[in-house]
């Protein structure tokens, strides 16, 4: 479609991460792997939670929250990238663009805002032990996790419209492996300017914000802990704090490092490294990190496996 000197493309190409020489082969089949056990680890933490009634509690359901938000973001980007690969299509529809970027954009956001209230529920586990079922019960949990997957949708519905609002009349060529919408920006022939600032002004709330509620929660347990007189009790704090931290940094220093630099300081490989961080390996780290050394789900598994067997 063309009006005046513009030309609106239904679809776009996908240049990728990977060529077909033998060390990117060789990475691909890597990041298929990372992709299987991702999946597998977390479906198998949802099921542990929702099949072990000693597990429903307020921080396993976040768990179980953050696990399905992880598969839903790994099977949004990698299952298109390697369909791609595989078959040398690198097209994406126009309407397959915006399905991808909305679930992405929307599942990062959510993400944000769950963590920041899984730094709230150890803050009250810790500094107020005897006061936890009224300050952290299940209606507000229920009402919080509800609260970050409606803001992170929110976040996705306006980078959508904003995105696709865009004329593109450059090349079709994204220079990544998933339609991410900075990628987008270069191949608009209309002026980006404003949504560029709304786009900065949406990291600053889902990043900032998060990370203000996550630092100022952890403050208030690191000194919680430090002041506890069982020697166990502070070790048993200590991993589950830690643990937590471990995925925050890992979370948010790439997503800052990925969307609140300026424009002109993008480059297409870097982007697409710190994409494949935080949106393939994260995925797979998250399980890993928070069931290290947790007897609970160790306990949970087991269980589920006994059931298995038993079937």
């Amino acid at each position: 479609m063309t009006w005046g000197n513009e030309t609106y493309y239904f679809e776009f190409i996908l240049l990728g991460i990977f060529s077909h020489s033998p060390p990117h082969i060789f990475l691909f089949s890597l990041v298929l792997g990372i992709f299987i056990i991702a999946f597998l680890e977390n479906t198998t933490m949802v099921l542990i939670i929702y099949l072990d009634t000693q597990l429903h509690t307020p921080m396993y359901f976040l768990l179980s929250q953050l696990s399905i938000m992880d598969l839903m973001l790994i099977c949004t980007t990698v299952p298109k990238m390697a369909f791609n690969y595989l078959s040398g299509r690198k097209s994406i529809s126009f309407a397959g663009c915006g399905t991808q970027i909305f679930f992405y954009v929307s599942l990062l956001g959510s993400e944000c805002f769950l963590l920041a209230v899984m730094s709230y529920d150890r803050y009250v586990a810790i500094c107020h032990p005897l006061r936890y079922t009224i300050l952290m019960n299940q209606k507000l949990c229920m009402i919080l996790t509800v609260a970050s997957w409606i803001l992170g949708s929110l976040d996705g519905i306006i980078v959508l419209a904003a995105a696709l609002s865009f004329s593109y009349c450059s090349s079709l060529e994204i220079h990544h492996f998933l339609c991410d919408v900075a990628a987008l920006i270069p191949l608009s022939c209309t002026d980006t300017s404003v949504f560029e600032r709304l786009l900065f002004i949406c990291c600053v709330v889902m990043l900032i914000l998060p990370v203000s509620v996550i630092s100022i929660s952890y403050y208030h347990v690191l000194r919680a802990v430090i002041r506890m007189s069982s020697e166990e009790s502070r070790r048993k704090a200590f991993t589950t704090c830690s643990s937590h931290l471990a995925v925050v940094g890992l979370y948010y220093g790439a997503a800052m490092f990925m969307y609140m630099r300026p424009s002109s300081n993008h480059t297409p490989n870097q982007d697409k490294m710190v994409s494949a961080f935080y949106t393939i390996l994260t995925p797979m780290l998250n399980p890993l990190i928070y069931s290290l050394r947790n007897k609970e789900v160790y306990r949970g598994l087991k269980k589920l496996l006994k059931k298995g067997k038993l079937m």
